[in-house]
């Protein structure tokens, strides 16, 4: 197994609801959210917690899925954990071992791995139903994303995808490994380019315990998110970790939901549905977009129903995809009209209409005007 994380702050409340599913009986549960939001620290968590432990003793399989890319290949890595000789399929032999065996819990880490490509997704989904089958066999899957996998009777309630953390849970884990010697303020500002993600915390955190936080918000102007990007994998990389969602067959199957996320990543204070309607983009489907986009937990929506993105996506569009002058000039229009419309109605009561929708895209329309045409 997996070693326990010696840094876990902020999932409390995700923990709690987990370990009550496995009060409730044999759980299969899907853990979700976007790349580097900790999925896999809870995950471990879970595995070490007391009360699981206690339940399945020495029959806790953690296996991280990837380098699969077939169902075999998957197969053969959980028959590794249980001490097969390899084999060309192993799904009937790891499917017996189970059957026979004392109540169990597999973990199954990163499987969007082989989950998302087309070609294996039914048959991943045939075999997670016949690992669930097995009524003392209880699953967790860790996926990037919003999506459950079908074919499987997830327990209910469902595990919400993970959000950023709190703030004060954000401050505790960046204190854990940078020390608390450090301004609260400049700690906000380190934190502010990070969106509260677990994984760009770490990093920068522990850039900031060599170097300082003055040092590195001096350096993060100059190199953005290059800075926390020269790692060799999706954990210590956070450029690699967010091409690997771009890469998904699910924005491969809607090219235009890329160019809807690099203009939000010049949108700090996201869309609503009627803005992405109205502005008249050069998108088929808009709102198709972005449901792909909510699906692979690129975007999410605030408690204002607006479409956003997290700082950590938005450096990374702009500096690796940034939008076409022909996304940005309908925002410019839009912006333009909104701002004439408010013009027109000053001292009016119909002013107090632009004034909401201006007040929405404060900072929107500021960085159109800034960056656009």
């Amino acid at each position: 197994l997996p070693a326990e994380p010696k840094i876990f702050h902020g999932r409390d409340s995700e923990l709690a609801d987990i370990l009550n599913l496995f009060r409730q009986g044999t759980p299969r549960i899907a853990i979700l959210g976007a790349g580097g939001m900790g999925k896999t620290s809870l995950a471990r968590t879970v595995v070490h917690h007391e009360e699981v432990t206690t339940k399945y003793n020495g029959n806790r399989f953690f296996v991280i899925c990837d380098t699969a890319s077939s169902k075999p290949e998957l197969a053969g890595l959980i028959g590794a954990h249980l001490g097969m000789k390899p084999g060309e399929d192993l799904t009937r032999a790891v499917l017996q071992h189970f059957s026979s065996s004392p109540p169990s819990l597999l973990i199954l880490d990163n499987l969007e791995t082989v989950w998302e490509p087309t070609k294996s997704r039914q048959e991943i989904e045939e075999f997670l139903s016949l690992l669930t089958n097995i009524k003392s066999l209880a699953l967790v899957i860790t996926m990037r994303g919003a999506e459950r996998p079908s074919k499987v009777q997830w327990t209910r309630p469902f595990l919400q995808p993970l959000p950023p953390l709190a703030q004060d849970a954000a401050r505790k884990m960046f204190i854990d490994i940078a020390d608390d010697k450090h301004p609260l303020e400049e700690v906000d500002q380190i934190l502010g380019l990070t969106d509260n993600m677990p994984l760009p915390i770490s990093l920068l955190a522990h850039l900031v315990d060599m170097e300082g936080c003055k040092e590195i918000l001096s350096r993060w102007e100059v190199e953005k998110i290059s800075l926390i990007s020269d790692g060799s994998d999706r954990r210590s990389n956070l450029e690699l970790s967010i091409s690997l969602s771009l890469s998904s067959p699910r924005i491969a199957s809607t090219p235009q939901a890329q160019n809807l996320l690099a203009l939000l990543s010049m949108l700090p204070d996201g869309l609503s549905d009627v803005e992405l309607k109205q502005t008249k983009f050069p998108i088929t489907d808009i709102l198709g977009c972005k449901a792909t986009l909510l699906r692979t937990a690129l975007a999410y929506t605030d408690d204002h129903k607006r479409l956003k993105v997290l700082v950590p996506i938005r450096e990374y569009m702009g500096k690796l995809s940034p939008p076409t002058d022909e996304m940005i000039q309908p925002m410019f229009n839009h912006f333009h009209e909104l701002l004439e419309s408010y013009s027109g109605a000053v001292g009016t009561r119909l002013g107090t209409g632009p004034i909401g929708r201006i007040t929405s895209n404060y900072t929107n329309i500021q960085n159109i005007l800034q960056n656009g045409l």
